[in-house]
């Protein structure tokens, strides 16, 4: 078999801080280089995001007004068989495309990659701990794809700004074969992160599966710089694409009813498939992360009032 061409899209805007880290990662894969295509799609930054970008790729684009379009923009530009998007502030150990090209070659149209949140102190670890219990359900949403399950689809609905990823991972549901690209353990992958270097951390970040002989490729997502009220108002600016969401499918849709409905957001998504263990082992994260999830809904609940 042939091997395949992996197109990269990351999308920016005014991520100096982040984005060298996260192309020095795709620089760093195991994966033939010559066969994977970073595309940066910037928008309007004022900062230096661009310059740092073209050191590492000579395929930075501007396009806004939001994600969904500069996603789409990207993958318009790519010329792999196998895709893959990035936000400018995730780094990827070094076996995630090559061990993603081969679950895709062996059948998978789209996979999720675990995602890890970075991060020391107790918020960063709380959401590390709530992002934990999201792998591979109708919270997450696939992250590499065959080209042909993205064209499926008809990409990102670029009328949405923050839900578009579950709406595109629900058409992905709908028309391919997903899988979940590794599994790993929360306490070890936690104990990993907190003993990182406050400095030159993303060598650790690639080097994860040698360093700890773990086989497990996974995206690291750097929320270090984690603020409570900047986390909640993020939150409350995508939950204003909710009801054209919603209004896109069925009254009453399962999928959406677990995803926006308290039952499944508050208690079902922690407790299915035994990960209700989880939480009874770290009372103390179990809750902050409820903590959070108040706070989130109590905002957004405050956003409806004042329309």
């Amino acid at each position: 078999m042939n091997p395949d061409r992996v197109s990269i899209v990351v999308t920016t805007r005014n991520e100096s801080r982040n984005i060298g880290n996260c192309l020095a990662s795709i620089k760093a894969q195991t994966y033939p280089a010559e066969l994977i295509e970073i595309i940066v799609v910037d928008n309007a930054s004022t900062d230096d995001t661009k310059d740092i970008a073209a050191r590492y790729t000579d395929k930075v684009f501007d396009k806004g007004p939001e994600r969904s379009a500069q996603r789409n923009f990207g993958f318009a530009q790519a010329g792999g068989d196998v895709f893959m998007f990035l936000d400018a502030d995730m780094i990827l150990s070094a076996t995630v495309v090559e061990k993603s090209v081969i679950m895709l070659q062996r059948g998978f149209g789209a996979l999720y990659i675990p995602e890890i949140v970075l991060g020391k102190g107790f918020f960063p670890t709380v959401r590390r701990f709530e992002r934990s219990f999201y792998d591979a359900t109708v919270i997450d949403c696939v992250r590499a794809f065959t080209r042909q399950a993205f064209e499926a689809t008809g990409g990102f609905d670029e009328r949405l700004t923050g839900p578009e990823d579950w709406d595109f991972d629900r058409l992905m549901r709908d028309s391919t074969r997903v899988g979940l690209l590794s599994t790993y353990e929360f306490d070890d992958v936690d104990a990993y992160v907190s003993r990182l270097p406050e400095k030159n951390f993303v060598p650790w970040l690639v080097d994860y599966e040698r360093r700890t002989k773990d086989d497990a490729p996974l995206l690291f997502h750097n929320e270090a710089a984690f603020e409570l009220w900047r986390y909640l108002t993020k939150k409350t600016y995508y939950g204003n694409s909710f009801e054209t969401y919603v209004g896109k499918w069925p009254a009453g849709d399962p999928d959406v009813r677990r995803q926006l409905g308290m039952p499944y957001r508050f208690f079902g998504v922690f407790f299915e498939d035994g990960r209700w263990r989880r939480l009874l082992t770290h009372p103390h994260l179990a809750f902050g992360m409820y903590f959070l999830r108040f706070m989130v809904g109590f905002m957004f609940l405050v956003g409806k009032l004042k329309k």
